[in-house]
């Protein structure tokens, strides 16, 4: 019931420099469950941001009245990377030794912030639904923890997809529950749902 919501939340999205991406936003209205209208949307240049510093951006809602104010941070990532199955962090010995040195008891209140990360090896699904008319899916995965979120590659005709993607995470509350869903690619429409496991840190 406002026309001048407040959210102040924050999202992470891990942003890789070789990408030109564009940041879309939109802002939606929810009558009820089953009711909801498009109130605008807006786009911001990743690439024209200037780095290491903290934005701040009124951005106009275009065809629509209205406006939004972002505050927008592009700084180099710790703690996230993707990578394939034979390269993965944790493979290295040294690099395992030196993760183990970091987190040792010792070193607990070195940095407080610094909880930990999660690794995931995400490696194949079994027999998924067939969204399309083909009797086959284009399916993808996707990863939530907290406001951080990482997604596979497509893979496209196939029930029983393998992706072999390993995907880590900072992990900035223990408290959080890591979300693995699996969508269908539908081209420019919205991705169709396959399926969804949630599995809380603390039971790791």
């Amino acid at each position: 019931k406002s026309a001048n919501p407040q959210w102040r939340e924050q999202f992470d999205f891990h942003y890789f420099s070789d990408r030109k991406d564009m940041l879309d936003i939109e802002v939606w209205r929810k009558d009820n469950k089953k009711h909801e209208e498009l109130l605008g949307t807006c786009q911001v240049d990743i690439t024209a941001l200037p780095m290491k510093q903290t934005n701040r951006l009124e951005l106009p809602l275009e065809k629509h009245p209205g406006s939004l104010l972002m505050l927008i941070a592009v700084a180099p990532c710790t703690g996230v990377s993707i990578s394939d199955l034979c390269v993965c962090p944790l493979g290295d010995p040294i690099e395992r030794q030196q993760i183990s040195r970091r987190y040792c008891i010792k070193n607990s209140f070195r940095d407080i912030k610094d909880i930990g990360f999660l690794q995931v090896k995400v490696l194949k699904a079994v027999d998924l639904l067939a969204a399309d008319f083909s009797g086959k899916s284009d399916p993808f995965c996707v990863l939530e923890l907290g406001n951080d979120m990482l997604q596979t590659h497509t893979v496209y005709k196939n029930l029983n997809p393998e992706w072999n993607k390993v995907f880590t995470f900072p992990i900035k509350d223990i408290h959080d529950v890591l979300e693995v869903t699996v969508f269908d690619e539908d081209g420019d429409k919205p991705p169709d749902f396959l399926g969804k496991v949630a599995i809380p840190l603390l039971s790791v």
